[in-house]
């Protein structure tokens, strides 16, 4: 068994621990950075391992067809791209201690923050912090200024300046441990803030791959685990007893069949849009032509149409799948939680579909930060 498989084995016998306490804990983050989970967009000139994005991205499907809230948390090691624009001596700060850096943060809801002759002093509460309980940098949201051309900033802190409120009580991805940050006057200094969407300093492929478009390919990518999970389980059941009314076992059903087969070409059909945006859009900054607003437009939209399709596998398989899926043990019901929550993420919300078109007709995006 290699490396990846232990841990995925290791991730299947403790996920009910991370679901009870409500976030994955730092001993096994610790154990996903051997893997280059955590090292997959540092840059290269201080110690990373920058993966193309595709490969990343199935490594987070793979982990998250175990557990959706683990993937959810893994996905968050591509986004050390959103720190492009963080000066560079700031970056070397930043990997001095090694290229595994866990990058957590809560961006929203933005709040003001006093500037200051160094910096901001920053005060406040924001929400959804995934995975903050083992990051090693947390990031809050701030103002932009005339500076970032109006831009909102991240304000990069350490760990111990940040009060960690465990409010996260929730259905879907349950162990993301997605709590509310508050910071009570911390002075930032500025050469610890970016630009979120800002101009990278780096001059490394992955750092001209479209920085928020990658979250929103990060966070989708869970979904098609987590619907993977579920067919798994569909084709377990469909081999199992008869119903308790007589009726034949699933497999024998007609119906379940079709539901099945169905449901199987949705997925495959979505991931397929989904992988061939972002590999021919890395292969564009190889080979030097950089990512277009239309190629940009095609991986939004097949993030969000990836994340809507595999909630409507889950919905599809748990119509068909009779009584049994509504007792509280049963495992489709943590799943279809999960599968509803990256749908609803504002990067891969129905709005991709407008802005996706309008790019296609040769409009401006109707959304702000499209890439």
């Amino acid at each position: 068994m290699g490396a990846f498989e232990e841990v995925l084995a290791e991730l299947g016998e403790r996920k009910e621990e991370f679901h009870a306490q409500r976030y994955v804990p730092r001993d096994f983050v610790d154990k996903l950075k051997p893997l280059g989970v955590y090292r997959a967009s540092t840059p290269a000139r201080f110690g990373g391992e920058p993966m193309p994005p595709a490969e990343f991205l199935r490594m987070v499907e793979r982990i998250s067809a175990v557990d959706g809230s683990a993937g959810w948390v893994a996905s968050f090691g591509s986004q050390l791209v959103y720190l492009g624009s963080l000066p560079l001596e700031s970056q070397a700060k930043m990997f001095a201690g090694g290229p595994d850096v866990v990058f957590a943060g809560a961006l929203f809801p933005v709040q003001e923050a006093v500037p200051t002759d160094a910096g901001f002093r920053v005060s406040g509460r924001w929400k959804f912090a995934s995975g903050c309980m083992a990051a090693d940098i947390i990031c809050v949201g701030i103002p932009g200024d005339d500076a970032s051309a109006g831009k909102p900033r991240g304000a990069l802190l350490r760990p111990e300046d940040v009060e960690i409120v465990q409010d996260w009580d929730v259905e879907g991805m349950r162990a993301t441990g997605s709590f509310d940050l508050v910071v009570r006057d911390v002075e930032v200094p500025r050469e610890w803030t970016f630009v979120r969407g800002g101009a990278p300093v780096l001059d490394e492929p992955l750092y001209r791959y479209p920085a928020i478009t990658y979250a929103a390919q990060s966070l989708s990518v869970v979904s098609a685990g987590v619907a993977r999970a579920v067919l798994d389980v569909a084709e377990e059941a469909g081999g199992g007893r008869a119903s308790i009314t007589g009726a034949p076992k699933l497999a024998d059903r007609a119906y379940y069949r079709a539901a099945v087969a169905e449901a199987e070409a949705s997925l495959r059909s979505a991931r397929a849009y989904f992988y061939e945006a972002a590999e021919e859009a890395w292969e564009g900054i190889l080979d030097g032509n950089g990512v277009s607003d239309r190629r940009n437009a095609d991986m939004r939209l097949s993030a969000a149409h990836l994340a809507r399709t595999a909630s409507s596998v889950v919905e599809k398989i748990v119509s068909v799948s009779g009584t049994s899926v509504i007792f509280s043990g049963h495992p489709l019901r943590r799943l279809v939680a999960d599968a509803q929550v990256p749908q609803s993420h504002a990067f891969l919300s129905l709005a991709m579909y407008d802005a996706a078109g309008a790019v296609f007709l040769g409009q401006p995006p109707t959304v702000p930060a499209f890439r």
